[in-house]
């Protein structure tokens, strides 16, 4: 999906709003703190989808990473934002997306210089249904086994730095005890 016309939410330092900007004129060498999410899709059988970002993503193209993220627009709920972007990035339809670590911040460097600085929410929820990606966001996805995907956590190269940083913090959380986010 193309992001010309989408705006993100610019934050201060405490995590209030003060603006926004055009999706497109905020990722670079001083990105501004900005609102952000990450959600993770279990199946019923408690794996987890792994997503690698298409080739022609502004920030971290061809890294694999979490199910999808994205950025609520302005005067968007973020549970609606994660709502929408399951449908336009892999034409799934979720219910009931939870946030379980509310407070993630990071900021990451790639290689070209691109930052990325956001609060960036996670979310988990439940994904029974037959993955439709969109070629431009995501160009390949596997249902792996938690233990799989904290095994790639560990390896920088393999994974997104923004997941690389969540899964551990998911690890422990509560939630994610019966990795059945959908009960």
């Amino acid at each position: 999906m193309a992001t010309d016309g989408e705006s993100v939410i610019l934050l201060d330092e405490d995590g209030r709003p003060i603006g926004s900007a055009a999706k497109t004129t905020v990722h670079h060498a001083a990105t501004p703190l900005h609102l952000g999410f990450s959600c993770y899709l279990f199946d019923s059988d408690g794996r987890v989808l792994l997503t690698r970002r298409a080739l022609g993503k502004q920030t971290w193209p061809g890294v694999w990473s979490n199910s999808f993220c994205g950025h609520p627009a302005p005067g968007e709920q973020v549970d609606e934002a994660v709502r929408r972007r399951a449908r336009q990035e892999l034409g799934v339809t979720i219910e009931a997306p939870r946030c379980v670590l509310p407070d993630f911040r990071y900021r990451a460097v790639a290689a070209d210089g691109t930052v990325e600085n956001e609060i960036c929410p996670v979310f988990v929820a439940r994904c029974d249904t037959a993955i439709q990606a969109d070629p431009s966001e995501v160009m390949e996805w596997m249902w792996v086994s938690w233990d799989q995907l904290r095994s790639a956590a560990g390896l920088p190269w393999a994974i997104s730095p923004w997941a690389m940083e969540q899964i551990p913090l998911l690890d422990d959380a509560s939630p994610f005890a019966d990795r059945d986010p959908g009960s």
